[in-house]
């Protein structure tokens, strides 16, 4: 959530602000709860020192004191209502931008920065993953929707041995740049949930498990921004950065008719995901250093990529900036986000509570900071790129000693 002291000594600065991701109106809201929050407060405040008496009371004081406690009570029940409109508006203001973020409202509105790779020239009209894989059985739709409903995969052989050798990868690079390896749940309780701000925005998209009362996570940053909660971490801790390997779920409501062929958008999907703790000063070195992270890992990959710079509207409730890395896809001849990296400053800290001890004065906010190592995403970059007119796949070399084969396919 966002810094309450902070917007009411600069409510311009900060509406102007949240109104680059469509918050203007729920800070408004925000706003006019909060002043009546405050009213309300200074009255209770009044009338609970009016209760106090010193020495023995007169009849006059008690017919006084017993008037002044029912209208306590009063007050008291609408200070709380008044409390609980204030935080269901507040758990809604975006975290604002960083200036450095372009202006828009969806994908076509991000700002292209960089670019890596030569797109491949082929000899042949490149084709799609699903047409690759289906020569051989790679990926099973069919019998995956006949299971578990559409959106679901089976990946099987050569090609999941080449999947899971593409996550021993990024877990090898990161632990060799000091991230700890972290296996975490993926069954979490709605405090997580809300706390990394999936609640209650982004309820459409999550499955939750209502016998439990827990939700089945779509990231891992979920259950690695959970570890801190309601801690307060050692300055000398910072920064602390973990590397967490997990299976993920999304409903993708909304995406209907977008992206249903193959697995590109699948509701379980597995994923690499980088999270890190740091102080308020470094978190803008921080995210510079997750996207070149990123940028390592698909270039040892060999795919031809670009990134660009995260539309303000489309960067969530939670990120002020967000940076995508767009593979190349030369079967569906066009780029394709592959991994995304976030800077959410101290929104999600305040939300789950945890703080570090600076040097000098009481606990602060840390930030946290999360990006995609890698997913199956990848892989399927890799498939398109460097597939062969016999229809197999040249794997990148650097897959092979993490157990992926040096062709898929080939075996027939």
């Amino acid at each position: 959530m966002i810094d309450l002291k902070a917007a009411r000594a600069h409510p311009d600065v900060v509406r102007a602000a949240v109104a680059r991701k469509g918050g203007e109106e729920i800070f408004d809201e925000l706003m006019r709860a909060d002043a009546e929050w405050r009213r309300l407060q200074t009255q209770v405040d009044e009338l609970r020192a009016r209760t106090k008496l010193k020495g023995k009371p007169t009849p006059e004081q008690l017919e006084e004191l017993t008037r002044a406690k029912g209208e306590l009570k009063a007050l008291e029940d609408e200070l709380e209502r008044t409390r609980a409109e204030m935080h269901r508006h507040w758990d809604r203001v975006p975290n604002p931008p960083d200036v450095s973020v372009p202006d828009g409202l969806d994908e076509e509105d991000a700002v292209e920065i960089k670019r890596w790779g030569e797109k491949r020239d082929f000899p042949f009209e490149p084709r799609d993953h699903l047409d690759i894989a289906a020569a051989f059985g790679w990926i099973d739709t069919e019998r995956a929707v006949r299971l578990s409903g559409a959106r679901f995969v089976y990946r099987k052989g050569d090609f999941a041995l080449t999947e899971l050798a593409l996550y021993r990868f990024a877990l090898d690079r990161l632990v060799q740049k000091g991230f700890e390896p972290v296996l975490p749940p993926v069954l979490v309780r709605e405090q997580a949930m809300y706390g990394t701000g999936f609640l209650p925005t982004d309820e459409v998209n999550i499955y939750r498990v209502e016998r439990d009362d827990l939700y089945l996570t779509g990231t891992s940053e979920v259950a690695l921004a959970g570890m801190h909660m309601e801690e307060i971490l050692d300055a000398g801790e910072l920064p602390l950065r973990y590397a967490g390997y997990s299976t993920c779920f999304r409903r993708e409501a909304g995406a209907a008719g977008k992206d249903t062929r193959g697995m590109f958008r699948v509701h379980q999907f597995d994923k690499v995901e980088m999270f890190s703790y740091v102080r308020p000063e470094a978190s803008g070195e921080e995210h510079e250093f997750l996207l070149a992270v990123e940028e390592e890992l698909v270039q040892e990959l060999g795919i031809p990529y670009r990134v660009v710079n995260v539309a303000a509207g489309d960067l969530g409730l939670s990120a002020a900036k967000k940076y995508d890395i767009e593979a190349w896809f030369p079967g569906q001849g066009r780029w394709r986000e592959i991994t995304s990296t976030s800077n959410t400053t101290d929104f999600q800290a305040r939300r789950l509570a945890i703080r570090y001890r600076p040097e000098q004065g009481g606990p602060a906010e840390v930030h946290t900071l999360n990006g995609t190592a890698v997913t199956a995403r990848a892989l399927i970059a890799i498939v398109e790129n460097f597939q062969q007119e016999d229809g197999t796949v040249a794997v990148p070399p650097v897959l092979e000693r993490f157990g992926a084969p040096s062709r898929v396919g080939a075996g027939g």
